[in-house]
């Protein structure tokens, strides 16, 4: 392991169902996929702590497939976040267009796009193969592709459009029709992009197995367009589904379900501010109840790896850590 990784982590600690346990101090801070770019690690402020249960905590140069792990990665400042965020991103996308010559990537909203900035920069605006891309979206709102409620703009205009992804291996959800259909008809393409090979399936499952669903949370706990005590939470059959009573505007919104979130390979969820540590602590305490679940709480791998990118702010209410 390099000298930079093992400056990087600060500790690490394991999160039983109800407390928390301080342990030795780590030398791992995520368990980098491929070598060539895990070399070059850009944050240099960031501790590590396993969410409990976990299954064989993967170490560097080891596989990371498996049983389904979590990791929960806490940063000084944004910009070690972004940096980190970059090259797990990276280093998956070396690893997948090894193993399978096409990486799927699946894009949310909010903050999340301003997180990813430095895979515009160098070294990895040079070092990834961009050609290999194939970018989803987890949620769209029903408007036109160039309003400012659009996640495609916010995407475009805030990523995309600095990477040379391949025009045609985006997928935009169609701006043309209802929310109704435009959830059918990015159904319907997913399902012939596992047909063709692009997207994984899952043998766990039997839902798409997207290689990396990057997503936000909002501060009450939502996730892409799954809101708390909204009915589409439940949905278990559909891969695409659609709300037209948003408790958050635009009320009209496309969302994958949960089968396709827990059915990824890697997840990347990006939460930082004050505003959000309430719902950090709920997800993270093991103090929820069956009954009033937020939607982030839901999100369980089936045979994957879910990594927090947070700030001090984001995990100011878990007093143990």
């Amino acid at each position: 392991m390099s000298t930079a990784t093992a400056a990087a982590a600060a500790a690490s600690t394991s999160l039983s169902s109800s407390t928390l346990r301080r342990s030795s101090t780590s030398s791992r801070i995520l368990a980098n996929p491929c070598r060539s770019l895990s070399g070059r690690l850009l944050s240099s402020s960031a501790a590590q702590f396993p969410l409990g249960p976990v299954s064989a905590m993967a170490t560097s140069g080891a596989s990371a497939e498996g049983a389904s792990r979590k990791n929960l990665l806490i940063f000084d400042a944004e910009e070690d976040l972004a940096a980190s965020l970059a090259e797990h991103t990276a280093g998956l996308s070396e690893k997948f267009v090894a193993e399978r010559g096409a990486f799927t990537v699946v894009l949310s909203g909010g903050s999340l796009i301003k997180a990813l900035r430095k895979l515009a920069e160098p070294p990895y605006l040079e070092a990834v193969d961009w050609t290999r891309w194939h970018v989803f979206w987890a949620d769209e709102r029903v408007v036109p592709k160039d309003h400012a409620d659009s996640n495609y703009k916010l995407a475009m205009d805030g990523f995309l459009s600095k990477v040379p992804v391949l025009a045609n291996q985006i997928y935009a959800m169609n701006d043309t029709l209802a929310a109704e259909g435009a959830a059918a008809d990015y159904e319907s393409r997913l399902n012939q992009l596992i047909k063709n090979g692009v997207i994984a399936s899952s043998p766990a499952t039997g839902f798409p197995k997207f290689d990396l669903m990057l997503l936000g949370m909002g501060p009450d706990g939502h996730i892409a367009s799954l809101f708390p005590g909204h009915p589409i939470v439940h949905e278990n059959q559909k891969l695409v589904t659609y709300v037209q009573d948003s408790p958050k505007p635009p009320p009209e919104r496309i969302t994958f379900t949960f089968p396709v979130i827990n059915s990824s390979a890697h997840i990347a969820l990006t939460v930082t501010g004050a505003g959000k540590a309430g719902a950090v602590h709920k997800t993270l305490s093991g103090n929820g109840r069956s009954s009033d679940l937020l939607p982030v709480e839901m999100i369980e791998p089936q045979d994957g790896e879910m990594t927090w990118f947070t700030d001090k702010q984001a995990v100011s209410m878990l007093s143990s850590l």
